[in-house]
């Protein structure tokens, strides 16, 4: 699934060619994805200008002079083509504008298009809940200290919970646990302050990484110029089980199960 690093990827991406152009027609191709498309879609964006682009979560954001945003959501496979040279079975929204045509591709359609009022997208449901961008000043090791507090669940688990920091997945938590040599498995009342002010600058570093290096292509997952992302030739540990620790401690990547998901981390520096 893109994360929020392919998501901040395409966003870049679209926005070079994409902002400040009128968006002449557009076309659906079929009547959902993961849910309908929005009944006025077309009617909505035809004719609209795109003032900015941007993200929330490992949502992608297009703002129009409208007041009205278009909330895209990648799903398992999902990317933007500009400029495709050829049709795709798999396009299913195009815009178009006098320059340029933008194809969403998704493949196994668990993606997902809205539109919501741009004045009130801080109380749409999928956002009113959701926690600090990890990008963002919001978080910080007292946020994490005081969201943690009390809880016995693993600290992996808590970091997946968007209410807690918004738009972390499994591939960039397990890389930012390891950088600040935090156990996966730990309670994460039990993680102390110290610890707290190494994970916070390791999750931006991961992810600001992540973002330099287009993203990890891992499956289906592209930039919308077609070019793919190279993170994953960094993975510390996320993939790696059975393979020497990268830090030469003797330590070797095992891989477990947490909440339905595999979590990759050095038994021997990570504690």
């Amino acid at each position: 699934m893109p994360e929020l690093p392919e998501v901040e990827t395409t966003v870049r991406g679209l926005a070079t060619f994409l902002e400040g152009e009128t968006i002449a027609r557009v076309v659906l191709n079929r009547p959902d994805l993961r849910r309908p498309f929005p009944a006025d879609l077309v009617q909505a964006m035809t004719g609209a200008t795109v003032s900015t682009l941007g993200r929330r979560a490992k949502y992608g954001l297009i703002h129009t002079d409208r007041e009205r945003t278009l909330v895209f959501h990648l799903g398992m496979s999902g990317r933007w083509r500009i400029d495709p040279d050829t049709p795709d079975k798999h396009d299913h929204l195009i815009i178009e504008t006098a320059s340029h045509r933008f194809a969403l591709n998704d493949a196994r359609r668990f993606g997902s298009v809205d539109l919501v009022d741009t004045p009130l997208l801080g109380e749409w449901p999928a956002f009113a809940a959701m926690g600090p961008e990890p990008l963002g000043p919001g978080l910080t090791a007292a946020h994490l200290k005081a969201a943690f507090a009390g809880r016995k669940q693993a600290i992996k688990l808590l970091l997946l919970d968007q209410r807690i920091v918004a738009g972390l997945g499994n591939i960039y938590v397990c890389e930012a646990l390891f950088r600040a040599g935090i156990d996966p498995r730990k309670p994460a009342g039990r993680v102390g302050m110290a610890k707290l002010e190494l994970l916070v600058p390791a999750i931006r570093a991961v992810l600001e990484q992540s973002i330099l290096d287009g993203g990890s292509t891992l499956r289906d997952y592209a930039r919308p110029d077609g070019q793919l992302g190279y993170f994953a030739t960094r993975f510390a540990v996320y993939g790696r089980e059975g393979e020497a620790c990268v830090h030469e401690d003797g330590g070797t990547i095992r891989r477990i199960a947490q909440g339905g998901r595999s979590t990759w981390f050095c038994p021997v520096c990570q504690r």
